[in-house]
């Protein structure tokens, strides 16, 4: 095999690799950039991993790409073979990691700093873009400006680090979760007066877990490192949370008019399980052919110029004209300025005009970065979507469903748990089965990853190296982890069956669920009547009347139960004039749900990391309920224990 030039160039800076070893990692590069491009994108970064036999947790990967992507000077977030084996030569390095000293450089606006988090890879250095945490402060003022929770923290000023201690008491956290994903924190059980340390770590543990349940993946990050207000670490979560508010709305059941992005001899269901990324690219070249201009395909390398912005704000005007919302008439004069600088902040003085100017600087537009341009597009589409309503085969596209509260759930769930890709579409996204194997693995089902066929597939017999990897997910599921799966193969998941595949995913939610009691006990035996047995001894030692039959006693509905059952465990935490209790035990609809979402995010705030909806407890929900007692359960036996 031949050694690449570039390999001989950089041999002074990786001694430590011997050239045989630098032509395996060659080797394996070469598998993942099938199209010879030189570079491998970010989320490939585990399979290259894995194909040079170095495999790493999920969350380790995401904090090599986290480290050293911010430290990307062309932020086009792909990786080059020199900066993988650059990678791969410091997760080797034990001598690096034990020698390895706090610094702090800056260049090109990177902000980089070594050692510190304790769960970090050894060696890794972190880094964070002062561009991001401009664009991140800015939104944040203006979204929380009215909010009289926040007014001791705002307005941060965007040239200091501000941001990382104003989210020290946990308050910002929480409320810029609840903007993302409305009500997902009851704001009672927010800690605002007398902020004691440890009632600052009670509003961020409530954080961590409320950012889990809408999808955030928090793996890597716990209480301290945000009171230590570790820059990293704070940007990572806070670009997860404002992304999920950013994204929500980008999905054909909320905007009947994304339907009209399907093309020609597309299928609807493919245009279904789109990413919102995907959805955000079509919506904007929807525009530019319509502009008449040639399209792009990126945000990062084809925005540069400015061209395309313009056409699009364009276009948006014109349809704001058209339909009476706006008048306003879009400069396109920008267009000849010479100095890409300058022609960046003319279009951004035209957003301004549609009141979008937010996420990006001139200079983010002409450096392309990826990230902050997505959200300056994705905010544009928020504020202006301009697209008509349209009809296919007569139907009317409001009658499109979206994914319901359990998928929606288990969505969250896995994506919480880091694995890779996200899961944009639940039943789409878990076709190839390398989504339901992660997932195993967490259950600890050991998956032996070299039976595993890897993206990219080929192009002929693609269906097939998928269906090879459900048939063993299901093999693994039946066989090793003993889960009920009369019925279901590995052809279910591969067709994106709804039916089968919620029958997987919740025994491996559940089991996942049960999985801290076996530090406790044998986690793989505890069964419903060990949970119920346990809550209903743990309420009667109290005195507390609320014991309950089974999983579907309607007295839940009240979430009475749940409401005692976390006094028991952490005494002082409930404040009972937030309660309803009503005559006789009979509650209206409203009591009944003001109070699962004050028992849902007091599970939260004690440190329970529950995944159920208030609407769960309310309707008697017997799976979602067995899930919040199992985590209640596990919580309360570790408190006991220490």
């Amino acid at each position: 095999m031949k050694v690449h030039k570039a390999e001989a160039t950089m041999e002074n800076h990786v001694t430590q690799i011997a050239r045989e070893d630098l032509e395996d990692l060659r080797e394996a590069f070469n598998k993942i950039d099938i199209d010879n491009s030189g570079y491998v994108s970010d989320f490939e970064l585990q399979e290259l991993f894995r194909e040079a036999s170095f495999s790493l947790p999920g969350y380790k990967v995401r904090e090599i790409i986290e480290a050293f992507m911010r430290g990307d000077s062309n932020k086009d977030e792909k990786i080059s073979f020199e900066e993988f084996v650059s990678i791969y030569r410091e997760l080797k390095s034990k001598e690096l990691s034990e020698t390895f000293k706090k610094t702090v450089t800056r260049r090109d606006g990177i902000r980089s700093f070594g050692g510190m988090s304790e769960n970090s890879s050894a060696g890794t250095q972190h880094s964070y873009s002062d561009e991001e945490k401009v664009a991140f402060v800015n939104w944040i003022n203006k979204a929380l400006d009215k909010d009289s929770d926040c007014q001791h923290l705002l307005p941060m000023n965007p040239s200091d680090d501000s941001l990382f201690t104003s989210v020290r008491d946990g308050i910002l956290l929480c409320k810029m979760i609840n903007l993302s994903q409305p009500d997902t924190i009851d704001e009672r059980v927010i800690n605002t007066k007398k902020l004691t340390t440890f009632k600052m770590t009670e509003n961020l543990v409530l954080a961590l877990n409320s950012a889990s349940a809408i999808g955030c993946t928090v793996v890597n990050i716990d209480a301290h490192d945000l009171m230590a207000g570790k820059p990293h670490l704070v940007l990572g979560l806070l670009w997860q949370v404002i992304k999920v508010g950013l994204f929500a709305d980008i999905e054909i059941s909320r905007n009947e008019g994304l339907i009209g992005l399907l093309r020609d001899g597309e299928q609807l269901e493919r245009l279904l399980a789109l990413s919102p990324e995907d959805l955000l690219l079509r919506w904007v070249n929807y525009h530019l052919q319509n502009a008449g201009t040639s399209t792009i395909n990126n945000f990062s390398e084809d925005i540069k110029d400015s061209r395309a912005y313009f056409y699009l704000l364009d276009q948006i005007a014109q349809h704001e004209e058209n339909d009476h919302k706006m008048s306003v008439k879009i400069d396109m004069s920008g267009l000849s300025e010479r100095d890409l600088e300058k022609r960046a902040e003319l279009m951004l003085q035209q957003a301004a005009r549609l009141d979008c100017r937010q996420f990006v600087s001139p200079h983010d537009v002409t450096s392309g970065n990826s990230k902050l341009n997505l959200a300056f597009v994705a905010n544009l589409f928020n504020m202006h979507p301009s697209l008509q309503r349209v009809h296919i085969n007569g139907m009317d596209t409001a009658h499109i469903e979206g994914e319901t509260k359990e998928e929606k759930i288990f969505r969250n769930w896995m994506n919480s748990l880091g694995v890779s890709p996200y899961v944009n579409h639940l039943y789409w996204d878990l076709c190839d089965g390398l989504v339901i194997l992660q997932l195993l693995e967490k259950v600890n089902v050991h998956v032996n990853w070299k039976k595993v066929n890897q993206p990219p597939y080929p192009a002929l017999g693609a269906n097939m190296k998928k269906l090879e990897n459900c048939n063993y997910a299901v093999r693994l599921g039946r066989d090793v982890a003993h889960f009920s799966l009369v019925g279901i193969g590995g052809e279910n998941l591969n067709e994106g069956s709804p039916m089968h595949t919620l029958a997987l995913v919740w025994q491996l939610m559940r089991r996942y669920t049960v999985l801290v009691l076996s530090d406790l006990g044998d986690g793989d035996k505890v069964g419903d009547q060990i949970i119920l047995n346990w809550v209903n001894k743990t309420l009667s030692e109290k005195r507390k009347d609320t014991q309950i039959s089974n999983f579907k006693d309607q007295l839940i509905s009240t979430s009475l139960p749940v409401i005692d059952l976390i006094d028991v465990i952490a005494p002082g935490t409930v404040r009972w004039e937030m309660v309803k209790r009503g005559e006789r035990g009979v509650l209206r609809q409203a009591d009944k749900l003001n109070n699962a979402k004050y028992a849902i995010s007091l599970a939260r705030k004690i440190g329970a990391r529950v995944y159920a909806l208030p609407d769960d407890l309310v309707e008697v929900n017997p799976k979602m309920v067995l899930t919040l007692f199992a985590c209640l359960m596990g919580h309360g036996l570790k408190k006991a224990n220490h």
